[in-house]
């Protein structure tokens, strides 16, 4: 089964997102512009950042264009429909502004290549992936930029492809292993339904529960620095603590090093999107009995795999994916490049 069929037969919304630059998330984005073309699947296509483009504007590396057909729809910005040969009809200019012009909503005309810049918050990206639907789109792609990983907040987007390659490491095990880390912290379990709507009440602030559900909440604006202030405040009655915005390795580490009692505890995120904590410590934490739980869990859809890296060195392909796909048993590998 094609990628394409994968997801059209169960989304309307999907992001794509990258483990790094160059893992091959603009190639997962064209091979499924390409399929749904030939299966007669009308896309629609926006992005969280600046994509598109023949050189990478970070790294200055050749990167692949976005090629486009008649048809589809597109958001995008009014400086970046200039850059493509792509011909459009603007259906409609919306009330989002970027640096790069205010946000259209347009129709193909004539298939080209063309350069995506979207929205800048996850609020615009839903509103612009709902009209897009409205225009006629069967399946849209939202394409996530570089450390804008929570395109694939399930708020904004129904299901998430995760990209990765050997631009990660010369070593495929170790590219094998931080992939297996991003999709398990992705996918981690969501917290009952009673406990998430005690905590939506108290969405940016950090949230200490106990077990009789009373709640206090911690004046502090992040909880980057902030561990050993929380670690402070949890008593043996504590249940969960909540922490808006990213999670990090310096705030577990406080809270373990301040507070006895935080085996008895879970800690709770938006969604894995926030989660920053790389695989060993990930690791070291689970041992000490560290249990994260989200408010909303990611839907994986597909993993994608790009062998071959922009600094010259490449992976044997069948080994790559027969590698992979014994570590993911419960999700669809397909490599693009093949």
């Amino acid at each position: 089964m094609e990628l394409i069929d994968t997801l059209h037969e169960k989304y309307k919304i999907v992001s794509i997102i990258g483990m790094a630059k160059n893992a091959g998330k603009t190639v997962t984005l064209n091979k499924i512009i390409e399929d749904a073309y030939y299966e007669d699947i009308n896309i629609g296509i926006t992005s969280t950042g600046r994509d598109g483009e023949c050189e990478d504007v970070v790294t200055s590396t050749e990167k692949p264009a976005i090629y486009i057909y008649e048809g589809n729809i597109i958001a995008t910005t009014t400086g970046s429909i200039e850059k493509g040969d792509a011909t459009v009809e603007i259906l409609e200019v919306t009330n989002y502004r970027t640096s790069m012009g205010a946000i259209v909503l347009a129709r193909i005309v004539d298939g080209g290549y063309i350069e995506i810049a979207g929205a800048q918050t996850a609020s615009e990206m839903k509103q612009l992936s709902k009209r897009m639907l409205d225009y006629g789109a069967e399946l849209v792609l939202v394409d996530g930029s570089i450390n804008r990983i929570a395109v694939a907040d399930p708020t904004v987007t129904e299901a998430t492809i995760l990209a990765t390659g050997a631009v990660l490491s010369r070593n495929m095990d170790k590219v094998i292993e931080e992939t297996i880390h991003k999709k398990t912290v992705l996918e981690l379990d969501e917290v009952d339904n009673y406990i998430k709507a005690i905590t939506y009440k108290n969405i940016d602030n950090i949230t200490i529960i106990d077990q009789e559900n009373n709640i206090k909440i911690i004046d502090l604006k992040t909880s980057l620095n902030s561990g050993k202030i929380i670690g402070d405040n949890i008593t043996e009655d504590t249940r969960y603590v909540y922490i808006p915005g990213c999670l990090v390795t310096s705030t577990l580490k406080d809270i373990v090093e301040t507070n006895k009692y935080y085996k008895n505890i879970k800690i709770l995120v938006r969604d894995g999107t926030k989660v920053f904590i790389p695989p060993m410590q990930w690791l070291r934490f689970k041992k000490k009995g560290i249990k994260i739980n989200v408010l909303n869990k990611i839907n994986l859809a597909a993993i994608t795999l790009n062998p071959y890296s922009p600094s010259g060195y490449f992976f044997d392909a069948e080994n790559f994916k027969e590698k992979m796909t014994s570590y993911v048993k419960d999700l669809p590998v397909y490599d693009v490049m093949m």
